[in-house]
């Protein structure tokens, strides 16, 4: 064969053997794998959460924060001007009244009242989705037509109009996220609200002396409401769900104001279904609505991702088919009168032009978030019931049968405590970075399967065989790499005189100079992370819930090492890092002092406030509420779970995460706590003039104070 007829050949078979072999992908960084593996598992667990659900409607009032007392309704109250008549609409069926009625001490509901013209045959309350006024709510007035008496509620919409402050920014968050944000703090949740709006209609018709039925009736969101409603209230005769019901495992993908601590845990729309049966439940396989999110813009940014599509008609039979007894159908509204014992009348050939309510959506999103501010700013009393025996506590003896109780309720119902691991540790070494005093090592190993941790290993050289010495974790930040914490070459300084070291000091190799062993944790908080808080809440789980987990492999594995001394482990955190170390060191005891830098706050005001401009409501952060926090522990309550163990607060005075007054406030209850039990000396609290940064000067001393050495 001539040679250029070979080399074509080989040419040609080197191209097929690339066709057929698959490109080696380069190896993935190991917070990567980190956050993948976090997440992968995380969606297999969403799959087979239906396997063990136990519903309970008190389980699911919490978790919808339907645990506030209503107020009571009379009757309705027209609303009217003196331009305008309270009667919007009429015909020879029905007449239609602009109305409000009582909800919650300083909430209202709003909305129509439809007020059939012959004999009331059944009672209603029609619940539209989030972007539609009941002036547009097609279905109530055809329920009207039957002969209904229908209460027809307004929905906190997907628009963004409200959601912000002007004073400091405005967002582009639906006016249901901005609402969420503030209110899952507290344990309270928009849902939750429009629930409390739709039973104290409820309240309303069944105060009535006839037996007349009363159902709920509701199309996307308010198919969601009605569904929750239904299964909470057993007074509810019917319940017809309209273009909402289907699987919910995709539930992370969706607007985040659908996301509710535990739903998935403990129910799917088939359970909550069955919480209703045996009265009536209709499907109506109508799609719902779709929605893609508000755009953003210069002016208006920070909202959560999320989408809405509708479910397939295969997907709704096939969910609703875990639920036997419900009935599904492509017009449900039949069903849903039959099923009330409200034979169907003709319905009108069109709807009834009906004159819109001006204000109204305003009013309610403004009673809403005003609502929501007053339980923030009552959360402290909440807190205070939680707590009161520890405040009588006179010793650390006291104290130490009183925390471990205090320590699981923030463990279990905030943060979300992960089942043990069922997988060896599988530590993997291998030697990567040298310094003057100190050899490094990259480690890995196994928490579950697919899930893995990661860390930066500092030993000092020449440690005396027998000895042990103390060990120091020193954490990054919020996109940070233990990397960053040593081997920083400095570039600069800044206008203080501070040394540009990205903010940690070189604190790594400050430690490790000194002879202590540097453990160095990669945190899942770097890249795409925040859909892990997506992702776990509805398991009633949270980021944290795997951090805690890896530091629990990581202190079995210290105790394993011949030159660590596993009964003096420090922690110490900036930033996303000083928010772990009020997460990790309190609630796991075999850490011995912690050092919380530049996150130390008046945390629930921090995250839940409209009147900060620092406040987390207005960022893109919206994974920092932590459910019902608010209601179980501020920074104060979790430094005291440090105790009697030594902890230090380290703030700069031109760091922007707060101001000097809050995080003295809330500090002075530490502070006070440890003076009470006598052991003031274990505590303390480090200012400099500095922004955002360890500032590694007091905290270093206390530190070495405390770990020795």
């Amino acid at each position: 064969m001539p040679r250029f007829l070979l080399l074509l050949a080989l040419v040609g078979i080197a191209a097929q053997l690339r066709a057929e072999l698959p490109l080696r992908e380069p190896a993935q960084r190991p917070d990567q794998r980190m956050v993948e593996g976090i997440s992968n598992w995380l969606i297999e667990q969403t799959a087979e959460s239906a396997r063990n659900r136990r519903p309970s409607r008190e389980r699911l009032r919490t978790i919808l924060g339907v645990i506030d007392q209503r107020v009571g309704i009379d009757g309705l109250e027209l609303v009217a001007t003196t331009e305008e008549s309270a009667l919007v609409g009429e015909n020879a069926q029905f007449r239609v009244y602009a109305v409000r009625w009582n909800v919650l001490d300083g909430m209202t509901a709003q909305g129509l009242y439809f007020q059939p013209q012959g004999r009331t045959v059944a009672r209603v309350v029609a619940i539209p989705d989030a972007a539609q006024l009941p002036e547009q709510f097609a279905d109530a007035q055809r329920l009207a037509a039957a002969g209904c008496e229908v209460l027809c509620p307004v929905l906190i919409g997907r628009e963004d109009t409200w959601s912000g402050n002007p004073r400091f920014r405005l967002t582009n968050q639906s006016h249901r996220e901005f609402v969420y944000r503030m209110a899952f703090e507290v344990g309270r949740h928009p849902i939750g609200y429009e629930v409390q709006k739709t039973l104290a209609a409820v309240d309303w018709f069944t105060s009535r002396k006839d037996r007349t039925p009363v159902g709920v009736w509701g199309y996307g969101e308010g198919g969601a409401v009605a569904l929750y409603s239904a299964a909470l209230d057993e007074r509810i005769q019917a319940a017809g769900i309209s273009g909402y019901f289907g699987p919910r495992e995709g539930l992370w993908r969706q607007p985040i104001d659908r996301n509710v601590w535990g739903l998935l845990r403990d129910f799917g729309d088939p359970e909550l279904a069955k919480m209703i049966l045996p009265r009536n439940v209709i499907i109506d396989t109508t799609p719902g609505p779709s929605w893609v999110g508000n755009p953003e813009t210069a002016a208006r940014r920070g909202a959560a991702p999320g989408v809405l599509s509708p479910f397939s008609e295969g997907e709704v039979k096939r969910e609703a088919a875990r639920a036997p007894g419900v009935v599904v159908a492509a017009a449900g509204l039949e069903p849903f009168l039959k099923a009330l014992g409200a034979w169907p009348r003709p319905f009108q050939a069109a709807p009834l032009p009906l004159r819109r309510t001006v204000g109204r959506a305003r009013s309610q999103f403004d009673e809403m978030v005003e609502f929501t501010q007053r339980v923030v700013r009552s959360s402290q009393d909440v807190r205070d019931a939680i707590w009161s025996k520890a405040d009588r506590v006179a010793s650390p003896e006291e104290w130490s049968e009183l925390a471990p109780a205090l320590r699981a309720k923030l463990w279990d119902e905030v943060l979300g405590r992960l089942p043990a691991s069922d997988v060896p540790l599988g530590m993997r070494m291998t030697h990567a970075y040298s310094g003057a005093k100190w050899d490094g090592y990259d480690c890995t190993y196994d928490v579950f399967r697919g899930v893995m941790g990661y860390g930066v290993l500092l030993v000092p050289r020449n440690i005396p065989v027998g000895e042990r010495r103390p060990v120091i974790v020193l954490q990054h930040g919020l996109e940070g790499r233990p990397q960053d914490l040593f081997a920083q070459v400095p570039t600069d300084r800044d206008s203080l005189g501070f040394t540009k070291y990205h903010f940690y000091q070189n604190i790594g190799d400050r430690f490790a100079d000194l002879g202590y062993i540097v453990y160095l944790p990669q945190n899942p908080y770097i890249g795409d992370f925040r859909k892990i808080n997506r992702l776990a809440n509805p398991l009633g789980w949270s980021m944290f819930s795997f951090i805690l987990a890896q530091q629990e492999r990581l202190l079995d594995w210290l105790q394993t090492l011949p030159y660590a001394d596993p009964s003096r482990v420090g922690f110490y955190g900036l930033s996303y890092g000083g928010k772990t170390a009020l997460r990790i060191p309190p609630l796991l005891e075999r850490f011995t002092v912690a050092v919380c830098s530049g996150d130390f706050n008046e945390w629930i005001t921090k995250v839940s406030s409209v009147d900060l401009p620092f406040s987390y409501v207005f960022t893109q952060e919206y994974e920092m509420p932590e459910f019902n926090l608010g209601g179980v522990a501020n920074h104060g309550e979790m430094a005291k779970l440090m105790a009697p163990r030594p902890f230090m607060v380290e703030r700069g005075h031109r760091d922007g995460v707060g101001i000097d007054e809050m995080v003295a406030f809330e500090y002075a209850k530490v502070k006070r706590f440890y003076d009470e039990m006598g052991i003031g000396d274990r505590t303390e609290i480090a200012y400099f003039n500095g922004p955002h940064m360890m500032h590694a000067v007091e905290a270093l001393e206390f530190l070495r104070e405390h770990l020795g050495r």
